[in-house]
């Protein structure tokens, strides 16, 4: 995969770097699962995606630059990294679904919606 020198930075990281990272989105995930809320369980599993993401482009050896659209190139990376089109759409969706929440205040994340979003993160943690 080539990396966008205008989003992502080479760096190197180390095992217990990387380790910390992983973790992190493990314990998103079961803070996810451990909630009937709705929100709580979209909130967390957004940001195990991320995470997904961002300890997976650290694998690589890069890390990505904090600016506008950062969150559409890691998980745009991703995808491309575990070869997945699921990633994109999903992650793209819960991405839009996040920024209506936070930017307006006015996104409706249901029981249904939020589990399904769960399930497919859920995959792609188990497989870190």
């Amino acid at each position: 995969m080539k990396f966008d020198k205008n989003h992502f930075i080479e760096q190197k990281f180390t095992p217990n770097e990387l380790e910390k990272i992983r973790k992190s989105a493990k314990r998103n995930m079961e803070l996810a699962g451990s909630s009937s809320a709705p929100e709580i369980i979209f909130h967390f599993s957004y940001m195990a995606l991320i995470k997904i993401g961002i300890y997976c482009i650290a694998k690589e050896g890069y890390r990505v630059k904090s600016r506008p659209g950062h969150h559409v190139k890691i998980i745009e990376a991703l995808s491309q990294i575990l070869g997945s089109k699921d990633i994109l759409i999903a992650g793209d969706k819960m991405r839009k679904d996040r920024n209506i929440d936070l930017y307006s205040g006015d996104a409706v994340i249901d029981v249904k919606e939020a589990e399904e979003y769960y399930e497919i993160v859920k995959q792609f943690v188990n497989t870190i």
